[in-house]
Parts: C-alpha cells; structure tokens; sequence
C-alpha cells in the first residue's frame, strides 16, 4: 500500500470510530450501586488483587490504598511519587502508576510507595477536540461549585484540567498522559486521552507491541474480562468491550445520567467496579 493511501485509510477509520461505538450492541447490566467512600477525596484508579482493592488519588499526595472489597477498611496506605494520577495496576510485586501531569508511568514499591522506575507514555499531549465529539461531562453527584471570584490573570496550568487545558491555555498547554492501566502476562496496558488509544507495552523494553483507537475522547479505567479489554469513557458515560487482539469494538455498556461517573475501573470475578472522582467507589453486575 503507497503512504499516501494508507493515511487515508487510516484517518478513515478513526473517523468512523465514533460511528461504529454508536451502533454497538448493548449489554444488559445490573444497576451501579455505591459501595463505600473512598478514603481519600478524588479517586481517579483502581486495580483488584486477592488481597483488596488499591485506589490511586488525585489530590495532593498522590495516596495510594488497599481496602477491603466489603467495608472500604484502609488495609496499607501511602502517597506516591507521581503527579495528579490516574491509574494503577498491580504486576505482583510492584504498582505501576500513571503520573497523568508528569506524563510519566512510575513503577513503586507496593509496600512503600518509593518511585522504582520512571517511563515516558506513548501518546501523551495535550488532548484534542475532533468534530463530534460529545461535550465534557461531570459527576452528577458534585456539589454546585461556589462562584468563583474575579482573576485578573490566568488560572496557572497546575490547576487546569487535561481535559480543558488545551481550550484554556493554548500553546502553554503543558500536556497529560495515560488514565486507565492493567497488567497482564507480563505486559502493561494502558489507556492514553491524548491519543485516544490503547497500548500495550513490553515493561522491560518500553516498546509497544500494539495499540488501538478507544471509542470516544475521554478513555478512562480499563478492566478485563476473560480475554477481553473493556474502557471506560468518562464522556461518553459508558463501558466498551475490545478484542485486545484487533482492538475491534463488540459491546458497550450505557450508564443512566444519573449514575456515578466513571473514571477508574477494574472488573473482578463478574462485578465492574469504577470510582467517581468525587469520592465513591461503585460496582455493577456485568
């Protein structure tokens, strides 16, 4: 195929991405239920392990914390060395964590937190809008924020979202990096905003081995279930089901308006769970 013909092609089907996630089938699934509060203030990622499940959060601190399934009982808690994360997952010894400011993936001592290795994200920059977007959307359970008073000067790029950073900052736009993370036969997966991409990635190489085009235009947690990869899309409100082998799209799963938004997810013996950053933790029935 000549260069030229392989980027039509290309732009060709991520255009038609969207089109396609529309159109998918839909799951029947039970009814996400808050399970218990977060422990701290704006979780942004979770990861099931055997022995509880870990939390990353955005706030200061960067606080990473092993729960109980049942209770939300902080088992082992401690901050990280990352920048406003989103993400963790667990290889067996060690968290891999998406530094999303630092556009980074840091790998810490899962009984400490102390920075192990630092990596680059493939894909990371400033996220982008593309024509049809949806519009960005908020947790139905934040409170009315208060109004805000009047600044003479710009909000610093610290306080900008990645989502709103490129609208808000233009050229000064510092950029963000990955969201959702999992781990799997010896691989790191990852879901990148600015890309609107998955990859999967050898750790001890950091080269990818595969990457492919998520539904919409805020990828968030992912999960597995069996040999598949569901996404969530805080904007879209919803889950989507990838062949991770093709990165072909077989099912979506649609929250209410009124449900928990979805930002960290992982999937553990046939429950979704997810967090909205405003502090809870759900799960559903896939």
């Amino acid at each position: 195929m000549q260069r030229r013909s392989f980027f039509r092609v290309a732009g060709g089907l991520t255009a038609a991405v969207p089109l396609m996630a529309a159109s998918l089938p839909v799951r029947k699934a039970g009814k996400p239920t808050i399970v218990f509060k977060s422990p701290s203030p704006h979780p942004n990622g979770l990861q099931a392990t055997a022995e509880g499940l870990w939390i990353i959060d955005q706030s200061e601190g960067a606080r990473a914390s092993l729960v109980s399934y049942d209770t939300g009982k902080v088992i082992r808690e401690f901050d990280t060395e990352s920048d406003r994360p989103s993400g963790i997952t667990f290889d067996g010894q060690s968290l891999w964590i998406g530094s999303t400011y630092s556009r980074e993936i840091v790998q810490v001592d899962a009984k400490t937190g102390k920075a192990l290795s630092r990596h680059f994200t493939p894909g990371a920059g400033v996220i982008y809008n593309m024509k049809g977007d949806p519009a960005g959307r908020s947790s139905p359970l934040a409170k009315p924020a208060p109004k805000p008073a009047p600044q003479p000067t710009p909000k610093p790029a610290a306080q900008v979202g990645g989502f709103q950073a490129g609208d808000t900052l233009g050229s000064k736009a510092p950029g963000t990096g990955a969201h959702g993370q999992e781990w799997r036969d010896g691989f790191l997966w990852m879901a990148v905003p600015p890309s609107r991409e998955v990859y999967q990635l050898d750790p001890k190489t950091w080269v990818v081995q595969r990457k492919f085009p998520t539904a919409g235009n805020r990828p968030h947690g992912i999960g597995w279930e069996g040999k598949y990869l569901w996404v969530a899309d805080s904007n879209l409100n919803a889950f989507f089901k990838h062949d991770p082998d093709t990165g072909a799209m077989l099912e979506k799963l649609q929250l209410a308006d009124n449900d928990p938004l979805p930002h960290g997810m992982t999937i553990r013996e046939g429950w979704l769970w997810y967090c909205d950053d405003v502090g809870v933790v759900c799960k559903l029935k896939l």
